[in-house]
């Protein structure tokens, strides 16, 4: 039994066959060049699905089916991408125009968090439940629901736009336009933010910090930064986290507060910090999680599918 899943990305286009144990056993890759006529991306889609299908020996129709995890609101009743804004997608009909191209039966459209929310679900982390919630900690905070074995989308197939709940009213501007979402202070670039403020106040108070030689190292600010400072016994470090896990376990506490789901997954590049991370931040969250001690509580986890959660998530669209 195989699968195709596509991850559509505003950079790349990364597509790959996925087998019965969910496992990735073709990949392949092109640039997106988002601003060309939509025709084109579609027409490297299905490229990419031919190429694949030949590396394996297989047929289209070989195929049981073929799911898309795509950027913004997405309707898999008409297989239309409703709005993508990085895409430059309106309404673009993207699984009817993909129909005409390949010979393959089913296929399915999701969010790109919702898709990852799904496949670890199915295949990952979340794996035997059936109340699910994932959180992406990257550039933003993205997000998917699994409420009953089934994706939750809202009335309009534009739910689950976790990261943006205000955590700090009129606080620090977020990208959607609004001032204090939970997004602007526990992504990956709200953490990269708050190190470098805590860096300048450094340097402007002579306060010494070993931050100051990573970054001269590396030559950037990144993610660990702050975290391997933190390891290192640096206290500024330790601040920049100490505040980074309070907003990041309060969105959290809020998740499960609203959703009280049996698991919580987390990725993005944020979750690469694996156990030490969970280990400074359930406690927090503990704390703040309504009924604490008195129902059962939320597994949170790190997610299991990483860098392939877009194509095995879209993969198993299907099921």
């Amino acid at each position: 039994m195989y699968r195709i899943g596509i991850d559509l990305g505003g950079t790349n286009i990364a597509v790959g066959i996925v087998n019965e144990k969910f496992e990735i056993v073709a990949q392949d890759s092109t640039p997106t060049l988002v601003g060309r006529p939509s025709e084109q991306i579609v027409d490297d889609i299905a490229m990419l699905c031919k190429r694949l299908c030949e590396k394996l020996g297989i047929k289209e129709s070989d195929i049981d089916s073929l799911g898309i995890a795509s950027p913004g609101i997405v309707d898999d009743e008409t297989g239309n991408v409703i709005y993508a804004n990085n895409l430059g997608f309106r309404h673009f009909p993207i699984l009817p125009m993909l129909r005409e191209r390949l010979a393959i039966k089913e296929m399915h459209i999701e969010n790109d968090a919702n898709a990852a929310a799904w496949g670890e679900a199915v295949a990952g982390a979340a794996k035997g439940s059936k109340s699910s919630v994932m959180i992406t900690l990257g550039t933003g905070v993205g997000g998917g629901i699994i409420d009953g074995g089934k994706v939750f989308k809202g009335f309009n197939s534009a739910a689950g736009e976790l990261g943006h709940i205000v955590i700090e009213v009129d606080g620090k501007p977020c990208t959607c336009g609004r001032r204090g979402c939970w997004e602007a202070y526990s992504s990956a670039t709200g953490l990269i933010n708050m190190t470098k403020e805590k860096l300048a106040e450094c340097e402007s108070s002579g306060r010494a910090t070993s931050m100051t030689e990573q970054v001269a190292q590396k030559g950037k600010v990144n993610g660990r930064t702050a975290f391997d400072g933190l390891r290192a016994g640096d206290e500024a470090a330790k601040e920049v986290v100490d505040t980074y896990i309070k907003y990041l376990a309060s969105g959290i506490a809020s998740m499960i507060n609203i959703f009280q789901p049996e698991v919580l997954s987390i990725g993005g590049g944020i979750s690469n910090e694996g156990q030490y991370l969970l280990d400074l931040l359930i406690p927090e969250v503990r704390k703040q999680t309504y009924g604490t001690g008195l129902v059962p509580e939320t597994d949170i986890r790190i997610a299991q599918l990483r860098n392939d959660a877009g194509i095995i998530g879209a993969a198993v669209l299907g099921l």
